[in-house]
């Protein structure tokens, strides 16, 4: 149980750190900006509502996501439980292959073998911090399940 607690606050945590950032950034902070690169930096920069909009709404799912791991700490009926288990495990997989993909495409640009429009700064912002920041937090809710089916007494 000790076990399962961790990874469930562990991913929780990264949620709403995750969240904190995107709140930030929605509401004008500039730190840390400019480690993401292309697209979205340009946008930050532009600070046209809709993209805005869209970065408050990527906060409001992330700490959706960490509450969501909270219900992992419960007590539920069988298909409840599974119902948790699987959305659970689905989200980690998908974080952290979300993460890897970008991982590994940026990689492929930094040995000159893909060509994407991001500067050197982001790009090894993104190779040294975020892509594995997204794949921690897939780790983290993939263990979280995994946890959470072992504890579970009706399955």
């Amino acid at each position: 149980m000790q076990r399962q607690k961790l990874y469930v606050y562990a991913g929780s945590i990264w949620c709403l750190l995750f969240a904190l950032m995107s709140f930030y950034w929605a509401g004008g902070g500039m730190i840390g900006v400019r480690s993401l690169g292309g697209f979205i930096y340009q946008k930050a920069l532009e600070r046209e509502a809709s993209f805005i909009m869209l970065v408050w709404l990527t906060g409001i799912v992330k700490v959706c996501g960490g509450l969501f791991l909270l219900l992992l700490l419960g007590k539920w009926p069988r298909t409840i439980n599974r119902l948790l288990y699987s959305l659970s495990l689905l989200a980690g997989i998908f974080l952290f292959l979300y993460g890897m993909a970008n991982f590994l495409s940026l990689a492929l640009s930094a040995f000159g073998l893909l060509a994407l429009q991001v500067d050197n700064f982001a790009l090894w912002w993104r190779l040294l911090f975020w892509e594995p920041f997204w794949m921690l937090g897939g780790v983290l809710v993939t263990l979280a399940a995994r946890e959470f089916k072992k504890a579970a007494v009706t399955f």
